[in-house]
Parts: C-alpha cells; structure tokens; sequence
C-alpha cells in the first residue's frame, strides 16, 4: 500500500514525456508563476537547497534522471549528458550581506562569464537573467574544475536595474553533467 500511496504523489506525466522548456518558458511561465504563488499546471519542478547538497547527489533527489519530475537525459555523438531543473532560495554568504553563498561540503560554485538577458518574445523586453556556474571540488583558489554546471535564473525586468528585493532570493536552477568522450 506504501508504494501505491508513494506512487499518487509523483506527478503523472504519460509515457514519452520530455521536458524541454525555453529560457523564456522556465522564466516568464515556471519561475514567475512559482514566485508569484500561481499554480503550475504541471509541477514538475522541485525545491532543492542546491548548495546545501553535492550535485553528484542530486540525481537521487530528481528520480535518477528519466523523465518528468523535473529531470531529462540525452546522448549525442561525442558527450552524453544529465539535465534536471530545480526551485532553489539564494544563501547569503552573511546574514546582513548581499553576497550569495555557493560552497557545499565538497566544493563551491564559480560564475563564469557575464550574466545574458532572457529575453519575451511577445513584449520584446528582458523578463529575467541567466548565470553560469561550473562546479570546483575542493576550497578556492584551488579548487579542481568539474563537469557540473549551473544555468541560474533569476527574474528581472532591466538588465541594469537591481533584482527587486523579494524575487532576488528565489532562483530556478537548470543543472547539467557533461561526460566528455574522448577518441
């Protein structure tokens, strides 16, 4: 009885099921609607305190990878790749800073890059921003880079205005594994 109970609770997704949303998708429909406390036709996508957790150890949380509940796999020609999605609160590295706190007991998250826009396709207008992240192992500045990375959003309607206070703390997380293949 257990496992039918357990069973009810994971969403129903019919079989085949991708998830593969857009940037503007995951933040115009999926982060706005979370933050906003709207309902989801399809939720999917789980709360994770993804710096609190490894990300090797994520794919237990998400259902291993296969589809639904937040997660994708694919295989290409030269990489095979992991993708899950998650809803994730920001940690300040201080109680009263702004500074956010990426390490977890085996590592720490580096921003890479430059923030993109993520951009509406109906008004034009960037709805929210992207950051990279690469997983290190180990403490910086010597930490060893792996093949985990992060795409972090946030919403934000200006690419130079500050994130408004109480969606700054709320993030979807698109997380990634590359095995590269070398011949």
């Amino acid at each position: 009885m257990d496992h039918e109970h357990h069973h009810l609770d994971e969403p129903c997704v019919p079989p085949g099921f991708r998830f593969h949303p857009t940037e503007e998708e995951l933040v115009g429909y999926y982060l706005a609607r979370k933050v906003a406390a709207q309902k989801i036709d399809l939720d999917i996508i789980q709360e994770v305190d993804l710096y609190r957790i490894e990300p090797w150890d994520l794919q237990e949380k998400c259902g291993g990878g296969r589809g639904g509940r937040g997660a994708r796999q694919m295989a290409e020609d030269e990489q095979s790749s992991s993708e899950w999605y998650f809803f994730s609160f920001k940690d300040r590295k201080y109680p009263s800073g702004t500074r956010t706190n990426r390490a977890t007991a085996a590592g720490f998250w580096k921003a890479t890059g430059r923030d993109k826009r993520v951009m509406s396709s109906r008004s034009r207008g960037v709805i929210g921003m992207r950051k990279t992240l690469v997983f290190y192992r180990g403490r910086a500045p010597n930490g060893r880079k792996t093949d985990w990375i992060i795409h972090e959003y946030r919403l934000q309607t200006n690419e130079h205005a500050p994130t408004q206070v109480f969606l700054q703390f709320l993030l979807l997380l698109h997380l990634f594994f590359f095995l590269r293949i070398w011949r």
